[in-house]
């Protein structure tokens, strides 16, 4: 018996590593990256799928006025796909509150920091200016709150004396591309979920911070 895939849309804006590491993981894995979509028609990310034969798509949010046109726009394009699942992979769009109740409990987003610390860009540049000796990467579910859904699993590092923010990006880097390919294969596998605002795995809620949140090797694939 065939097994039915995931069917999953990346949102990208620039190069894309992320979503090369679920592009790796897809050719052995439960879910299927349906088409991979642009804000920059320069993204380094679209060369990456379509080397992948993956479909793509731009919606340069500079050809609108308004971003709601732009939302609209984008989530009409999702909706002709229709898939499970929606992964931000740098996407650095913010999206209006009706955009992300369309999609509420299907769009998940990867984030440098241990949320809910440094919400936004700049993440590496932050930690070092605050002297902090812990980093790393989070998933989590998006809702309205810009970086501020539920978390679903996080992956720490040790903020090393002679580390940079290059350094540092490099590092969480390497993390995000072992954690959001776990996260999307169990959310295909029906084991993740996000209810009453909250995310949870196999029906039970997760951590709402990051104390003790589930890194990548502790969700099963």
């Amino acid at each position: 018996m065939t097994q039915t895939l995931c069917q999953i849309v990346v949102l990208i804006s620039g190069y894309g590593s992320n979503l090369q590491a679920l592009i790796d993981a897809s050719s052995n894995a439960n879910f299927k990256i349906a088409g991979v979509i642009s804000n920059n028609p320069d993204a380094f990310g679209l060369q990456r799928a379509t080397r992948a034969g993956i479909p793509t798509l731009v919606v340069d949010h500079r050809d609108f006025q308004h971003r709601k046109e732009f939302d609209l726009t984008l989530q009409k394009l999702i909706d002709e796909i229709n898939p499970q699942l929606i992964a931000l992979a740098g996407f650095m769009r913010i999206f209006g509150a009706d955009f992300v109740r369309h999609f509420s409990g299907r769009m998940i987003n990867i984030h440098p920091s241990l949320l809910p610390k440094h919400r936004g860009t700049r993440t590496h540049e932050r930690v070092l200016k605050a002297g902090e000796k812990e980093h790393g990467a989070s998933a989590h579910f998006v809702t309205e709150d810009l970086d501020g859904g539920p978390i679903i699993a996080q992956v720490r590092l040790n903020v090393d004396p002679n580390d940079t923010a290059d350094t540092l990006q490099t590092r969480v880097l390497e993390i995000e591309h072992r954690l959001y390919p776990t996260v999307v294969s169990c959310f295909a596998s029906g084991r993740l979920q996000m209810r009453g605002g909250k995310a949870q795995l196999d029906g039970k809620d997760l951590p709402e911070t990051g104390t003790n949140a589930l890194g990548s090797e502790q969700i099963p694939r």
